[in-house]
C-alpha cells in the first residue's frame, strides 16, 4: 500500500517529496522499482563442440594416429591394425575410433571404381565349413618385356579364404589347371561328393580335361555368368589384394622372381593377413579351426579394457568380431533382404 501511495503522490509532487511525506527512504523506493537490464545469455554451443567425458584424450588420439602411420601398419586397413594389436594384448580404442581418426586425417578412401553388372540368372553357392566350396581363377602378371605375361593359378576356399593351392606358369593351359586341381584335392583330402568347384568361363575352366578330372574326383562344377566378374568375388578380391600391395612390382624380371614374390604373398595372405570377412582372423586360423581360441583371447583383452575404462563404452562391454558361420556366392534374394 505504501508503494502505491508513493507512486500516486509522485505524479503530483515528485518522488522525493512523496517519499518524505510517507516516510519511506527514497533509495529503497528506487531499488524496488528500478528496471534492470536482462542478464545476457550465453551463446548456445553445438553438441558436436561440447567436450565429451568419454572421449579419448589428445595424447591417446595422437598415439592411435602414430600407430596407424607407423611403417609397420601404414599399408594395412584400420580394422586389421586393431585386430593385430588386440592379438598382441594392446587395446588403444575401438575400430570405429581408428577409422574416425584416420578419416579426419584424410587417410581413408577407395582407390578404384566399382564395377556394376546387370542382374541375370546367377549361381548360388554356400559354404558352412572349410573344404566345401572352392573358387579358382587365373590372372596375368607382367613379365620383363611388353606383351610378356606369367599366369597365376589360384584356388581359394570361400569359407576360410585360405589359398589351398596356387601355381605360376608361362601359359594358360587346361593340362596345368588339371594338375593343380588334382594336387590340391589330394593335399586337402577331398572325398567324392564333398566339394563344389566354382570358376568363371575361361577356356581352361570350361575345358574337357578339367571337366573329366572333376567327374573322376566326384567334384561338382559351377560357373559364373558370362562377363560377370562379381559371380567369382573371392578370387577377384584375392587378386586385388595381391596387386594392390605396396611391394607389388609393375613387372617381373623373370618367372623365378614372380614365383618368389607369390610365395611371400601367399605366406602372408594365409598366415598373417586379418581378413575383414572372417571377423579379422587369418585364413589359416579359420581353415584349421584355431579361430575360436584366438577370439576367446581377444575377449579377455577387451574385458580388461572395459574394466579399466567402463565410461568409454556406452551400451555394453566390447566383444570381438564374430566368426562367420557361412559364406555365400550370390545369396538368394530373400536371404539377402533378411541380412540387410
Amino acid at each position: 500500500m505504501t508503494n502505491q501511495a508513493i507512486t500516486t503522490l509522485s505524479k503530483k509532487m515528485g518522488v522525493r517529496a512523496a517519499c518524505a511525506a510517507v516516510g519511506v527512504a527514497q533509495a529503497g523506493y528506487y531499488r524496488r522499482h528500478r528496471v534492470s537490464p536482462l542478464t545476457p545469455r550465453r551463446a548456445p554451443v553445438a553438441h558436436r563442440d561440447r567436450p565429451q567425458p568419454r572421449a579419448l584424450s589428445p595424447l591417446e588420439r595422437q598415439e592411435i594416429l602414430k600407430v596407424l602411420h607407423s611403417e609397420r601398419f601404414v599399408d594395412l586397413a584400420p580394422a586389421e591394425v586393431w585386430a593385430t594389436l588386440l592379438d598382441e594384448g594392446v587395446y588403444l580404442g575401438s575400430q570405429s575410433t581408428f577409422y574416425r581418426l584416420l578419416r579426419a586425417a584424410s587417410g581413408t578412401g577407395e582407390r578404384r571404381r566399382q564395377a556394376t553388372h546387370p542382374a541375370l540368372v546367377k549361381p548360388e553357392l554356400v559354404a558352412c565349413r572349410p573344404n566345401e566350396v572352392y573358387s579358382w581363377d587365373i590372372t596375368k602378371l607382367h613379365g620383363p618385356a611388353k606383351w610378356t605375361y606369367y599366369y597365376l593359378y589360384v584356388i581359394l576356399d570361400i569359407y576360410s579364404r585360405y589359398a589351398v593351392g596356387w601355381m605360376l606358369a608361362t601359359r594358360e593351359s587346361a593340362v596345368l589347371a588339371e594338375k593343380l586341381i588334382a594336387d590340391t584335392c589330394k593335399k586337402q583330402g577331398i572325398s567324392r561328393g564333398q566339394l563344389t568347384l566354382h570358376a568363371d568361363r575361361g577356356s581352361s575352366m570350361t575345358s574337357k580335361p578339367v571337366a573329366f578330372l572333376l567327374a573322376d574326383l566326384g567334384v561338382t562344377q559351377s560357373h559364373s555368368r558370362p562377363h560377370v566378374s562379381n559371380d567369382n568375388p573371392f578370387s577377384e578380391s584375392a587378386f586385388k589384394t595381391l596387386k594392390y600391395r605396396p611391394d607389388f612390382p609393375k613387372q617381373f624380371g623373370s618367372i623365378e622372381a614372380a614365383r618368389a614374390h607369390c610365395q611371400r604373398f601367399f605366406a602372408w595372405y594365409n598366415d598373417v593377413h586379418r581378413h575383414g570377412g572372417l571377423g579379422l582372423h587369418t585364413p589359416s586360423d579359420v581353415h584349421y579351426g584355431h579361430a575360436g581360441a584366438v577370439r576367446r583371447q581377444r575377449a579377455v583383452i577387451l574385458s580388461a579394457a572395459y574394466d579399466a575404462h567402463p565410461e568409454r563404452f556406452i551400451n555394453k562391454p566390447p566383444v570381438p568380431p564374430k566368426i562367420p558361420t557361412h559364406s555365400w556366392i550370390n545369396p538368394p534374394e530373400e536371404l539377402e533382404a533378411i541380412t540387410q
